[in-house]
């Protein structure tokens, strides 16, 4: 397991080494490099997702490790409370970024090798303090830095702390 600590409260997160090993090893790389200490959840969309790990407080996006390979097809759907990569229109363009979804999304699910279909993997899924998901979820938003539905209140990352039975991963 994976705590957050935000300036919202804390939530956890297990990851699937199964079905998105590729997936969960980068995000735990980055939780072990302590990335994520320090930048924002920049994009809340209420009845969508809250999206974070990349940005800092400034709205200037945090360098990242190279892409990975987009693990959609893996049968993991976003569902309320999974963890998914973020990306841009490139299907293999995810590196630190992830969101959490606050609604069933099934439009953003794997549905082929294409351009259209590709999706965006599901990882992992919050396993406690989905309540601070949803308070994050219902702030108000407004743009910022050329960005939208940044939250008016900044919603950072303070801590990450990483659980033993992650030890050998």
């Amino acid at each position: 397991m994976i705590t957050f600590r935000t300036t919202m409260g804390d939530f956890s997160v297990e990851l699937d080494f199964d079905k998105a090993p590729g997936t969960a090893a980068n995000f735990l790389q980055y939780a072990r490099d302590d990335f994520f200490t320090g930048t924002i959840f920049h994009r809340v969309i209420n009845g969508f997702m809250v999206q974070g790990g990349g940005m800092d407080s400034d709205m200037n996006q945090k360098a990242s490790r190279a892409p990975i390979e987009n693990e959609a097809d893996n049968g993991l759907t976003n569902e309320i409370g999974t963890l998914a990569m973020a990306r841009t229109g490139d299907p293999h363009s995810a590196s630190s970024q992830f969101f959490i979804n606050v609604a069933n999304n099934g439009f953003l699910n794997h549905s082929g090798k294409n351009s259209q279909g590709w999706g965006y993997a599901v990882f992992g899924k919050v396993v406690d303090g989905m309540d601070v998901v949803d308070n994050m979820k219902a702030v108000k938003t407004g743009n910022s830095g050329g960005h939208q539905d940044v939250p008016a209140d900044i919603i950072e990352i303070t801590d990450t702390v990483i659980g033993e039975e992650y030890a050998d991963k």
